[in-house]
């Protein structure tokens, strides 16, 4: 069972929501579009709304750290995939997105591992909020238009340029990390 506060259930809402816009986008449900940006733009608020009362009331959870990054991934991709079926997005515009949201999320484990924690860049906020925006258009508005498209390309676009950034950057903490681990053991060698 996991801790029961405001975050987390946030967090359980927002998977819980996935299915919603799932069956929205793909089971011809009336006014299935609206309803589907609708749920998503919600599902999306509370994945900022549950970090920052975590974050300010001091109710951080193992929970939290675990599950809100995978229902962020469940809540994108699911949509991301509704989105190829019905032939409003390009699969290769889908893989690229998910393949650097599930690499990030690997790099992570492995900093964490090192006892490096990587934060959330401004690079990867506004990743997210440029993925979100497209992922409503998309939802909303089809057919597409020209607008809609740019938006589309654009979040692809920060979505390949704070991956590469999550890299370096990692290469950078692991490469500091272990020369100060290598001093550190030095040092201790001539005491």
């Amino acid at each position: 069972m996991f801790p029961l506060n405001l975050p987390n259930t946030l967090t359980v809402l927002r998977i819980l929501l996935v299915p919603v816009v799932v069956v929205a986008l793909l089971d011809e449900t009336p006014n299935g579009d609206a309803i589907a940006a609708a749920v998503f733009a919600l599902a999306a608020l509370t994945d900022g709304l549950d970090g920052w009362i975590a974050r300010s009331r001091g109710s951080v959870t193992t929970f939290g750290k675990l599950m809100d990054p995978l229902a962020d991934k469940l809540l994108v991709t699911a949509a991301l995939l509704c989105l190829v079926s019905l032939g409003r997005l390009e699969a290769w515009i889908a893989m690229v997105i998910i393949a650097r949201e599930f690499a990030v999320t690997g790099l992570r484990a492995v900093a964490a591992e090192q006892g490096v924690v990587i934060q959330a860049s401004w690079l990867g906020k506004v990743k997210t909020a440029l993925q979100i925006a497209a992922i409503i258009a998309l939802i909303a508005v089809d057919p597409t238009p020209l607008g809609v498209d740019i938006l589309v390309y654009v979040a692809v676009a920060a979505t390949v340029i704070s991956g590469v950034d999550y890299f370096f950057g990692f290469r950078r903490m692991v490469s500091g990390a272990g020369k100060a681990a290598l001093s550190g053991a030095a040092a201790r060698r001539r005491d």
